[in-house]
């Protein structure tokens, strides 16, 4: 039957994936509780097929149910095309596309795809919000932006099932650094204490992280943090952890002030100012992190969704 299934029933079985609960999917959506609950129904009803499982206060996907949430986002991602096809028929020509990053693109590669939209897509009304990769593919997933920088390291897709709902598209790598106290740990070639400032080409020789197992760390993010873990504990032991920061200009005045050592990428330092007293030291190319885009699948249809993911594409020479 043609009205077997429908949008609205697509997104409320994504919100019920999402949320775990009908109640928060009806939140999420600025609907009630009992009007999903009966939309719920009458498709069970419609369909033949049980979609979502009560228990308690929760609720959770049947086999039926997660294969048409698959399809939400798609479905979503097909009708913003077609609106703005039709715009683009009808002579109106504008668009609209939600853009979501991590903190440390906000002073790098969000300014470039702002401005590189601006030029070549002036009649597209461009939004941003910074958040961290996870919170932003919760945006994604719940159709609140329509593109996402994120990063990943090595080891995150680990047990982790990819999402069928979304594509994911490296931009390029972002080298991370070693950031200590001018002389921490780094003799120079007679031996001495290195007394001077210095910021390392990214192709210098590696630091060695285990020369700083007796240091004071700075964490970051929880990603990050757990990425430092790894990456000591694969040296060889486990890092003294003292003070937690996101805020990259943060930790560089820590450092300056010898309250310990810490690893960053090179991106979150392109925009910081690196003051005297503070050494940047490349470390093992294996433990850069990946950048990369990511919008749900169909997305790319979007005429404003293309045109955002064109300037992202030719923002990312940054990274180089």
């Amino acid at each position: 039957m043609d009205d077997d299934l429908d949008p609205q029933l697509l997104r409320v079985l994504r919100a019920v994936a999402d949320g775990g609960s009908i109640t928060r999917a009806a939140v999420a959506l600025g609907s009630s509780q009992p009007a999903v609950s009966q939309l719920l129904t009458r498709a069970e009803q419609r369909l033949g097929h049980a979609l979502v499982l009560r228990r308690g206060r929760g609720a959770t996907l049947t086999h039926a149910g997660q294969v048409l949430a698959d399809h939400a986002l798609h479905v979503q991602a097909a009708l913003a095309a077609a609106r703005e096809d039709l715009d683009a028929v009808g002579g109106m020509h504008r668009g609209r596309v939600r853009l979501a990053g991590f903190p440390s693109a906000s002073s790098t590669l969000v300014p470039a795809v702002l401005a590189a939209m601006a030029e070549t897509a002036p009649h597209v009304t461009t939004s941003y919000v910074e958040v961290e990769p996870p919170e932003a593919l919760d945006l994604l997933r719940s159709g609140e932006v329509d593109v996402a920088l994120t990063f990943t390291y090595v080891g995150d897709e680990v047990g982790a099932a990819p999402d069928p709902g979304l594509v994911t598209r490296a931009l390029g790598r972002d080298p991370l650094a070693l950031v200590t106290p001018v002389g921490a740990g780094r003799p120079d070639d007679d031996g001495r204490p290195v007394d001077t400032e210095a910021v390392r080409p990214v192709d210098a020789a590696a630091v060695d992280l285990a020369s700083h197992r007796d240091a004071r760390w700075i964490g970051g993010c929880p990603r990050c943090r757990g990425h430092l873990l790894a990456s000591c504990a694969t040296a060889g032991f486990t890092p003294d952890i003292v003070l937690e920061t996101d805020n990259a200009a943060a930790v560089v005045g820590l450092v300056a002030a010898g309250l310990g050592v810490a690893l960053l990428p090179r991106l979150a330092l392109a925009t910081t100012v690196i003051p005297v007293g503070v050494a940047i030291d490349p470390v093992d190319d294996d433990l850069a992190r990946r950048v990369e885009v990511v919008v749900a699948r169909g997305a790319e249809r979007v005429p404003s969704v293309r045109a955002a993911l064109d300037a992202v594409r030719s923002a990312a020479h940054l990274l180089a």
